[in-house]
């Protein structure tokens, strides 16, 4: 009798032991967490990195150049999540390429500002000013919401977030609005009166949001930054984690003295996120 009793005993603890290692090997593959980025918020994610070694993520940084969209990368499985873009951006891609990535977090918002050489304030800004704009479909349109919050122009009806010059239903300054290149933005404020300027490409101008006439803030729902994954991913519990690290209040802090106050940590709802078009509304 005690061979068969010894024999089930060790193969019980054959079946235990297996079980565990098992699940041990799924946790372990769970907590590593490819996360592609672009340099801008390179110290940023160093910084989650870090933190996430508390919750028992292993994050590996893919740092990609302008020639590569991360969500291509993300949707080939390459990565596992991204954080680069705004969710208007997003959709666009999903749109374009059939995708089904998805916003799984918010971030930051890297706010586009009005900038002046000439004037101190927008009361100053006299009628039949010039103001520049990013010439792009996707800023353009940006520039148009900012100057629309402003109460300076109202955007058409049914607007769709892609700038134009059709895209004005009313302009009570009788604005001029001028198209440029982005990178050129910041040299034309001497020959407009205003200029519209990527959070980015005014940094490297060596501009301040604090110089600002006027700045988006967290009510730029559109151009908010999020976190994505591939929709089958975004319910796995160690993602959730990874957005929990990054929408800490040490996180928030972090970025607030990094980057000097030019990007805004935001961190919303996504059920709030997804009601971004109405941004678009006029008033």
């Amino acid at each position: 009798m005690k061979k068969p009793i010894f024999l089930l005993l060790l193969l019980f603890i054959l079946v235990i032991t297996g079980c565990s290692n098992s699940s041990s090997s799924a946790n372990s593959k769970e907590a590593k967490i490819k996360v592609g980025i672009r340099s801008s918020e390179l110290r940023t994610w160093e910084f989650i990195k870090e933190k996430a070694k508390k919750q028992g993520l292993d994050i590996e940084l893919v740092n990609f150049s302008s020639a590569y969209d991360p969500n291509q990368a993300l949707a080939e499985g390459e990565i596992d999540v991204n954080a680069f873009q705004h969710v208007a951006y997003l959709d666009s891609f999903n749109q374009k390429n059939g995708t089904d990535i998805v916003p799984i977090g918010t971030t930051i918002i890297a706010p586009l500002g009005l900038y002046s050489e000439k004037y101190k304030s927008l009361k100053d800004i006299p009628n039949g000013a010039q103001i520049a704009v990013p010439n792009d479909p996707s800023n353009w349109g940006r520039a148009l919401v900012l100057l629309q919050e402003a109460d300076l122009i109202t955007v058409v009806e049914g607007f769709d977030g892609n700038g134009g010059e059709d895209k004005i239903k009313s302009n009570p300054k009788n604005l001029k609005i001028v198209p440029v290149d982005s990178a050129s933005t910041p040299r034309v404020m001497q020959d407009t009166a205003a200029s519209i300027i990527n959070n980015g490409v005014a940094v490297e101008a060596g501009l301040s949001l604090k110089d600002a006439l006027i700045h988006e803030n967290k009510t730029a729902k559109p151009y908010i930054n999020v976190i994505a994954a591939r929709k089958k991913d975004q319910d796995k519990v160690y993602l959730k984690k990874l957005v929990k690290v990054y929408q800490s209040k040490s996180t928030a802090a972090f970025i607030k003295k990094t980057y000097k106050g030019n990007y805004i940590p935001t961190f919303i709802s996504l059920k709030e996120l997804n009601t971004y078009k109405d941004t678009y509304k006029t008033k």
